[in-house]
């Protein structure tokens, strides 16, 4: 996956979530992702199943690392999000995908709505990197266009 023009993006909550770990390994390619978005230069999408996913990860980190109000702070980052990624709203057919993909695929739901949420948009669903549980579908992910951050080139 070369260049960012017309790229449009389903992002998992991994994606999103690596925005706000200062230190891990691909903030800095997500920071130009929400730039690019932000500019226009690309798509991004995200589903309401993963930005509660998202809002409870991101409350999660910002609980261990001590912000004085993690649940609120975490809300406001979602609207951040909300604001740079178009929220696509589940129809019965993207419910549906996912329940079929989750009996082929055999991952995390959320995972599975990021992945029918981008078949819906003939967009890319991107993912932070393979999670130990999508390995053994690896194969069939790849068929269905997953990508991982690894992968794109900004």
């Amino acid at each position: 996956m070369r260049g960012c023009s017309s790229m449009r993006l389903v992002l998992d909550t991994s994606v999103i979530v690596e925005y706000v770990v200062l230190g891990s390994t691909y903030r800095p390619k997500v920071v130009k992702l929400f730039e690019l978005a932000s500019r226009g230069g690309v798509e991004l999408y995200v589903n309401p199943v993963t930005l509660s996913e998202v809002l409870y990860v991101v409350s999660r980190i910002y609980q261990a690392a001590e912000v004085e109000d993690p649940n609120g702070e975490a809300l406001d980052y979602v609207e951040w999000v909300k604001r740079r990624a178009r929220v696509v709203e589940l129809s019965e057919n993207i419910v549906l995908r996912a329940g079929e993909l989750k009996k082929l695929l055999r991952i995390a739901l959320v995972d599975c709505y990021v992945i029918a949420t981008a078949e819906a948009l003939r967009a890319t669903p991107l993912f932070k990197e393979i999670e130990y549980e999508m390995r053994p579908a690896l194969a069939k992910l790849r068929e269905l266009g997953v990508r991982f951050l690894k992968e794109v080139e900004l």
